[in-house]
């Protein structure tokens, strides 16, 4: 009997220094994660004394890793938008490092300015959901190409319902996120010839709305991975949706809370995927990252605020457009242990 407690009481001995073992280094391994943050930076941008921002609505970055912004200057949003087109400008460029306006441009263009997206050749196009359009220009202001018809709306190949954002792959081709009325993308070539669609779409608003996926509840900001997947920002439905190329389904994250996910930007650089949706309730942004397969991977909260769109420049730094506080947020990306 004594011969069997020393057995027992060796291997017990045994078992709990190997299992001891096993948990001091599991701790040693979880202690050497290193975790991402994101910091604002403070006074930034640098705004000319009086300087007039108003509700910024698109955001993009240039071939010289400097911010592009959109923004509706005195207008407030209203619908059905005003048939003047805003006498101020625009349309301006912020050194990213200076916070330093470098242009600034864009009077008696527009009637409600929402998204924005710059392409391999430094162009900047943009959707005006007052006037149905998707039009290109240069960096000098200069008109290049407009698709759809100005003011008019439809639910064809050549007309848009309230278009919200655009994508552009770098063949040349894009995809158009339309938007608050269609609830559709639609693809085009890079000659601007149309391709296909997908969601549902109609004269019908209401009717255009869907649930199941491949469909849209205002699908609101939209954009690329290396690998052409298309990420889409399908607002009403609180969730991000994950295309291929020819926009085919191929997964989904979806709020569970009754939040507005507004926006999506692919940060190249650290290979994340990165949203913003709005906590209506709380009046709170947040920011969200995920991998690409669409697992969240952190996010952070900024109360009072309502950003509507996101962009990602090549080191990897945030961009936020806060329209109720009509100003710019920049968040760097650093390491802490």
């Amino acid at each position: 009997m004594n011969y069997r407690k020393l057995v027992f009481l060796y291997l017990f001995t045994i078992l709990f220094i190997i299992g001891c073992n096993q948990s001091n280094g599991k701790k040693i391994a979880t202690e050497n994660v290193i975790h991402d943050s994101y910091k604002l930076v403070k006074d930034w941008p640098n705004l000319p004394e009086g300087f007039v921002l108003g509700q910024p609505t698109g955001l993009g970055i240039d071939r010289e890793n400097n911010l592009v912004v959109f923004h509706r200057a005195g207008r407030p949003w209203m619908f059905p938008p005003p048939e003047e087109k805003i006498e101020n400008n625009t349309i301006f460029t912020i050194d990213s490092e200076t916070g330093d306006v470098l242009r600034d441009w864009g009077a008696g263009l527009f009637l409600m300015p929402h998204g924005l997206e710059i392409d391999g050749d430094n162009n900047i196009w943009i959707t005006d959901v007052g006037l149905q359009q998707i039009l290109k220009f240069n960096q000098d202001g200069e008109q290049l190409k407009e698709i759809g018809e100005a003011t008019i709306r439809g639910n064809d190949s050549v007309h848009f319902k309230l278009p919200t954002d655009i994508a552009i792959a770098p063949d040349g081709s894009f995809y158009v996120s339309d938007g608050y009325g269609n609830s559709r993308v639609v693809k085009y070539s890079k000659n601007h010839a149309f391709m296909f669609e997908w969601g549902k779409n109609g004269p019908d608003r209401i009717l255009n709305k869907g649930t199941n996926a491949g469909e849209f509840n205002t699908p609101h900001g939209i954009d690329l991975d290396k690998n052409m997947n298309v990420y889409v920002a399908d607002r009403e439905n609180n969730r991000i949706q994950k295309f291929n190329s020819e926009g085919n389904f191929l997964t989904q994250w979806q709020n569970k809370s009754a939040h507005l996910l507004y926006s999506v930007a692919v940060d190249h650089k650290n290979n994340y995927l990165l949203a913003i949706d709005y906590d209506s309730i709380a009046k709170a942004s947040s920011i969200l990252r995920f991998d690409f397969d669409l697992n969240l991977d952190m996010q952070f909260n900024n109360p009072n605020t309502l950003y509507h769109d996101i962009a990602i420049d090549d080191e990897g730094t945030i961009y936020v457009a806060d329209i109720r506080n009509k100003k710019i947020q920049k968040f760097q990306l650093g390491k802490s242990e």
